[in-house]
C-alpha cells in the first residue's frame, strides 16, 4: 500500500525530494536494477500528464523525485494528483507514493 504524501511545487522553480523506501522492520531497501515512473495529472483519468525525474537503483533505500523549471513552469496553478511507482527487475510494479500536489502560481518572469 503506497504512502500518502501531498506536496508543494512553487511554478517555475526546480523541485526535488526524497522518498526512504524501507522495509518493515526499517531497514532501507535495495533498490539496485530498480526502476521508477512518476506523473502529474489534473485528475485521475486525465489524458494529460507532466512526468517526474526518477533516480533508484541504489542500496540505500532512497528514491529522488525531481522537476526541472522548463517542466513545472508548464503546468497551470491548481491542485492536482501524483503517484510514484517502482518496478524491479522481474517486472514487479509498486507504488510507493501517491497523493495531492499543489502548484503555487509564480509572480516573477525573468
Amino acid at each position: 500500500m503506497a504512502v500518502k504524501a501531498n506536496i508543494i511545487i512553487d511554478q517555475g522553480t526546480d523541485f526535488t525530494t526524497t522518498l526512504n523506501i524501507t522495509d518493515t522492520d526499517g531497514n532501507p531497501v535495495d533498490l539496485t536494477g530498480y526502476t521508477g515512473a512518476a506523473q502529474i495529472r489534473k485528475h485521475y483519468s486525465s489524458s494529460i500528464a507532466f512526468d517526474f525525474e526518477v533516480a533508484t537503483g541504489n542500496t540505500s533505500g532512497e528514491v529522488v523525485l525531481s522537476m526541472n523549471s522548463s517542466v513545472s513552469n508548464t503546468i497551470p496553478y491548481g491542485r492536482f494528483v501524483y503517484d510514484c511507482e517502482l518496478t524491479d527487475a522481474g517486472g514487479n510494479i509498486s507504488r510507493i507514493v501517491e497523493g495531492m500536489v499543489t502548484i503555487s502560481p509564480q509572480v516573477t518572469r525573468l
